[in-house]
């Protein structure tokens, strides 16, 4: 484990050093929110509940998610993968003793870090202007298990972009599938629009896959749009399948290693 606790170290000295484009990227995340802010107000400026959940409640359920993209969402490592694989630097992986899902995993959580850090005090001076606009439940159960949600939806976000990117094995340009997988994760991810306001039956089926579970159900525990029953079903939905997309990720890389000329590097 010390050579990716390294690699995290090392990592986080990387991300530091863009440091600006993450304040930059923090300073987007604010003008979104108003967005978000002026777009449902309208929303419910004909009605006091949309859904059964009030403006506060569903301002409230955007800004934890945009909270949580900054500290588990997967934002580019799907071409960081591809460029290593296109240009031999995925060799040397291949010549040491470490695991490239491992590594990589470690880099995703010094990023994650600092993104977090940065979108957090993003959260902090916005905070003044949507205070009064959010409300949270006060179930202590709800952060207990929010907790491991958040862990496995970060594992489940960082192995789709983990296998997308391992797509270079065989295509020289991996963006189609990358923009594809973006927009089906915005709309099925909950990052959109709450999902528990799709109709009920396609709302039954949406839970069952993996995109579900890649915000909307962190963020469905934290802000009180989900009771315990539904939670505790997720969770074990959610293992089952970061479970099974480790599992996919492994496959593909050793599939995709058949394909390897090793040139480059």
């Amino acid at each position: 484990m010390t050579k990716y606790f390294q690699s995290f170290l090392v990592g986080l000295q990387s991300n530091l050093v863009y440091r600006w484009n993450f304040g930059v990227r923090s300073l987007f995340w604010f003008f979104h929110l108003v967005v978000v802010f002026i777009l449902w107000g309208a929303a419910f400026a004909t009605s006091p509940s949309i859904g059964g959940y009030s403006f506060a409640q569903t301002l409230t359920y955007f800004v934890v998610i945009f909270v949580l993209q900054f500290f588990i969402g997967a934002f580019n490592e799907d071409y960081q993968i591809s460029e290593d694989i296109r240009n031999g630097l995925i060799n040397q992986f291949l010549l040491k003793p470490i695991n490239y899902f491992a590594y990589r995993l470690s880099v995703f959580a010094a990023a994650r870090v600092v993104s977090g850090v940065f979108g957090f005090l993003a959260l902090l001076l916005a905070l003044p202007f949507f205070r009064a606009y959010l409300d949270f439940p006060h179930d202590a159960w709800r952060f207990f298990l929010a907790v491991p949600a958040m862990a496995m939806t970060a594992i489940i976000q960082f192995s789709i972009a983990y296998i997308f990117g391992l797509l270079a094995f065989w295509f020289l340009d991996i963006q189609g599938f990358v923009i594809l997988s973006m927009a089906i994760e915005n709309l099925l991810g909950g990052q959109m629009m709450p999902l528990d306001l799709l109709p009920h039956p396609i709302f039954n089926i949406v839970r069952f896959l993996p995109f579900f579970y890649q915000a909307y159900f962190p963020a469905s525990i934290i802000t009180g749009r989900q009771g315990l029953d539904f939670a505790v079903q997720g969770l074990a939905i959610q293992a089952f399948w970061a479970f099974a997309l480790v599992c996919l990720a492994e496959f593909v890389w050793l599939r995709g290693l058949r394909h390897h000329t090793a040139a480059g590097g």
